[in-house]
């Protein structure tokens, strides 16, 4: 019999959200989507603030990569206040923006993706989470611990707090570095870098040796998005041009984050809340693009630190244009991981880091404002316009996973049409399901901002269970 299957809610993700999987009278699959049902309405109740407190509202959006959003916003504000921060103020954002890195893509691997390597896809549900993994490998596991830890002591150390900084300012920032604090983010370093190499070996000897998967599992051509060095077109997370690259690897565009609106349009479809980005210039669906750790990887040119480079050289041999299957997606974060790790050691080795001209002061209002940065899961625009107090007026956020919303929702249809068999269901077919959206490490509580009137359903029941009343708005 013809049938819907209903995976809710999909696990190990950051947000909510589930899928519906269309089975024919065969068994077959004739169409799956992947819903987000989550309404964050920052965008709206931020309005009427004043500018300068957005660097301290939009951390709250997440609490998985809140210095993303923090970083995004005060870069906007920036440009609000018509000033340009203190060289030493950028490197402190951007070793505060390793450190999210850091934690966030340690934390993915290791806790999210890693069940589903490391145990089995169809390995029982009860083992299949970070308590399988101590349990098959406590060694692994602490060194998993010891990674993320790292990161959010950069994050605490560089602005205060580990989750929700009030530390960047329109200008720069308000607490500079001292040599002991240096130092202490300075010493695990290398030994942290050994922990990364070793997730990174055993995600390429996984993928070596499932090399029949991961060809069948999502994996499709599209184009990639990712922010580039503007000399070299080398990785960069913090600061530079947004290049977009065709399903070929062929350039399509290079420009300057901040005119994203002349490049990037959104699109809207009635089973998501989730919005639909897209290559202007393209159109729907044929703008369609892929971000986050294998975007950027596929767009960039070289990386400039010397591990992760070597390591990119492998990554961009496995295929003569971009890396396509889904499941590289776990490869390419764990380069970024080496990656932020080295370009930390950089920053702490640089002179500037520890001076105390942290920021410049503004003289003036210019009304608008735009903020790009890649955060872990992608590339995130922050767009505020203000009057000419200060006062906002309108936002705009483009959040990096609603950049992938597209990709996830392809993936989901694939992978259930190729691994879900209606007539012999098993755990272990819609466990890939949940696996296609977890290789691109969603954060849902970020991305979401619909547009229209949200549908709502109150139901009122007894104590027993019991209907009493029910309203519904379509």
């Amino acid at each position: 019999m013809a049938q819907k299957i209903t995976i809710e809610p999909v696990t190990r993700i950051e947000g909510h959200a589930r899928v519906t999987i269309y089975v024919n009278d065969d068994g077959k699959v004739e169409k799956a989507y992947f819903h987000v049902d989550q309404f964050r309405g920052f965008e709206k109740f931020c309005e009427g603030r004043m500018f300068f407190e957005m660097p301290a509202i939009t951390p709250r959006i997440c609490g998985i990569c809140p210095v993303s959003h923090h970083l995004a916003s005060a870069k906007a504000c920036d440009m609000i206040a018509g000033v340009e921060p203190p060289r030493p103020a950028k490197l402190l954002r951007e070793l505060l923006h390793m450190g999210q890195f850091i934690q966030s893509h340690s934390m993915h691997f290791f806790h999210l993706a890693g069940p589903d390597l490391l145990l089995g896809f169809d390995a029982d549900p009860a083992i299949r989470n970070v308590v399988g993994i101590i349990e098959a490998n406590p060694a692994l596991a602490l060194k998993a611990v010891k990674l993320r830890q790292f990161g959010q002591e950069i994050i605490r150390i560089v602005s205060g707090r580990r989750i929700h900084p009030r530390w960047a300012v329109p200008g720069g920032v308000n607490k500079a570095l001292t040599v002991q604090e240096r130092d202490a983010m300075l010493a695990p370093i290398d030994e942290m870098i050994g922990y990364m190499q070793e997730g990174l070996a055993l995600a390429k000897q996984w993928l070596e040796a499932n090399q029949e998967l991961v060809q069948r599992f999502a994996n499709f051509p599209s184009a990639y998005m990712g922010m580039v060095n503007a000399e070299s077109g080398a990785l960069e997370l913090y600061d530079g041009p947004v290049r977009i690259v065709d399903r070929n690897g062929k350039l399509l565009d290079q420009f300057d984050g901040r005119n994203y609106l002349d490049y990037i349009a959104e699109h809207v479809e009635d089973w998501s809340y989730l919005k639909f980005p897209y290559y202007k210039k393209l159109g729907w669906p044929q703008g369609v693009y892929r971000v986050a750790p294998l975007g950027r990887l596929n767009v960039a040119d070289c990386i400039s630190t010397p591990i992760a480079n070597e390591e990119f050289k492998k990554f961009k041999a496995l295929a003569e244009g971009p890396v396509e299957p889904s499941l590289y997606m776990h490869y390419a974060r764990l380069i970024e991981d080496i990656y932020a790790a080295e370009r930390a050691r950089e920053l702490l080795e640089d002179p500037d880091i520890l001076s105390t001209d942290i920021v410049a002061e503004s003289t003036a209002i210019t009304g608008e404002g735009v903020g790009v940065v890649e955060a872990p899961r992608g590339t995130l625009f922050h767009h505020y316009w203000t009057d000419e107090k200060g006062q906002i007026t309108k936002v705009n956020l483009i959040v990096a996973t609603g950049n992938n919303n597209w990709a996830m929702s392809h993936s989901v249809e694939l992978v259930a049409k190729e691994f879900v068999d209606g007539r012999n269901l098993t755990e272990g077919q819609l466990n890939r399901v949940e696996a296609a959206i977890r290789a691109y490490d969603p954060c849902l509580s970020c991305s979401t901002h619909a547009i229209g009137q949200m549908p709502m359903v109150v139901e009122v029941r007894s104590l027993d269970g019991e209907l009493i009343r029910r309203i519904q708005r379509d």
